[in-house]
């Protein structure tokens, strides 16, 4: 590469709304701090940073609020193909040429259609598949709580005849016509150059869904563990932190926490709640809900508890919540699902479990809740020596920075 190097960062948000965004935003700050000029590219929006480019960033589209026909029929348009942001993108490489563009999560709002325009342009092209939208329509595998994997093999129909977006024929539909028409195109698949996952599991999926493994390359996520200063103190709970959601696991935890009587604090919000809360009432399991938490609160909940719990029953890619975790010294118990094994080895840094297994769930809280203060803090620590010398920001860097020359030269 050129010492001029400029990389075009691309997602639909442009501030700390998700995890997705949490490693965009990282990832520009890890370049920038390496002395390249970051151009991002986003989608407008109240929340979004400042930026010198966002005159470029097209127009926001925000779903669940109330609008007419002619509106909504536009934003569907918007989603499966958006003519501004090819014109926008244009204009933007046109100011400031790339010698590199990385996007993210572009689907639903910027689109894929970006990618004919840079890749008309000569700009190599890396995406990193935050979920299995490549694969899944639906992006997460599932249907009606289940791992589900109908659409293997092109039978994309799968997602409208099973509702699988929200249990919406309308939306479900959509996301069928969305797909239908990137595939045709092949905006993903033949104008990507590399996929970046952060999992193998993800990279393994992906290559069983038809994907080229050579096109493919395993960079996993990052965590400056210099950030996280492990607590002295230690709390009588166990904790789980993420959005409340029905693919979670929760139900099964809450159970578990009944039945080994062991005290849990759940953070953070989502559709579930009330039905888990409802359910904690029910068989008496003690659990604190804590709500949404800042990242000071959030960390001292972690730092302080027994362990981490992470009890997934869909394909997890690679949570940083479990990085997190081991920076702040805290063993983990997560499910053999996803990506999960692959950050949770089992007697080392924590526990595994079957997913939605409550028995087997119970037993490993037990067990972690019967060993000494001194066992629990050996696994945490293995764990965050693990994260310092595997999962370090200069190693994502150089993991990435290599990626980028492979595409230019």
């Amino acid at each position: 590469m050129t010492s001029a190097r400029r990389l075009l960062a691309i997602n639909n948000y442009f501030y700390r709304r998700g995890g997705a965004e949490s490693v965009f935003l990282d990832h520009i700050d890890l370049f920038a701090d390496a002395g390249w000029d970051v151009v991002p590219f986003a989608m407008e929006h109240p929340d979004n940073l400042p930026s010198p480019w966002s005159e470029y960033f097209v127009s926001e589209i925000e779903y669940g609020r109330s609008s007419g026909p002619l509106t909504k029929a536009r934003q569907a348009a918007k989603i499966i193909f958006s003519l501004e942001a090819r014109r926008n993108i244009r204009a933007l490489i046109g100011r400031a040429p790339p010698s590199v563009a990385h996007a993210h999560n572009v689907y639903h709002h910027i689109s894929p259609s970006i990618f004919e325009v840079l890749k008309a342009e000569g700009v190599p092209i890396v995406m990193t598949a935050h979920d299995l939208k490549l694969a899944c329509p639906a992006y997460k595998m599932l249907n009606q709580g289940r791992v589900c994997e109908r659409c293997r093999g092109g039978g994309i129909h799968n997602v409208l005849l099973n509702r699988c977006v929200k249990d919406s024929a309308v939306l479900s539909g959509l996301v069928f016509m969305e797909t239908l028409v990137h595939r045709s195109f092949g905006l993903y698949r033949d104008k990507i150059d590399r996929l970046v996952t952060p999992s193998r599991f993800y990279r393994d999926k992906l290559v069983e869904w038809g994907w080229d493994a050579k096109r493919i390359a395993y960079i996993p996520n990052c965590i400056d563990a210099n950030q996280f200063t492990p607590w002295c103190h230690e709390g009588n709970y166990f904790v789980y932190a993420g959005r409340l959601a029905p693919e979670k696991g929760l139900a099964t935890l809450i159970r578990a926490a009944a039945l080994s009587r062991q005290r849990l604090v759940v953070a953070g919000t989502g559709p579930e709640e009330a039905a888990l809360r409802h359910l904690a009432e029910n068989i008496g399991a003690d659990v604190v809900f804590a709500g949404y938490l800042d990242k000071p609160e959030l960390k001292r909940l972690i730092g302080e508890a027994r362990a981490l719990v992470l009890p997934s029953e869909w394909y997890e890619n690679a949570p940083v919540s479990v990085l997190e975790a081991y920076a702040l010294g805290r063993p983990v118990i997560g499910t053999q699902i996803g990506g999960i094994p692959e950050l949770v080895v089992h007697s080392e840094t924590g526990v595994l479990v079957e997913p939605g297994n409550v028995a087997m769930l119970a037993d490993a809280l037990s067990v972690v809740a019967g060993m000494s203060r001194t066992e629990r803090n050996r696994l945490g620590a293995n764990g965050r020596n693990w994260v310092r010398q595997e999962f370090s920001p200069d190693k994502y860097r150089d993991r990435t920075m290599e990626l980028y020359d492979t595409v230019v030269n």
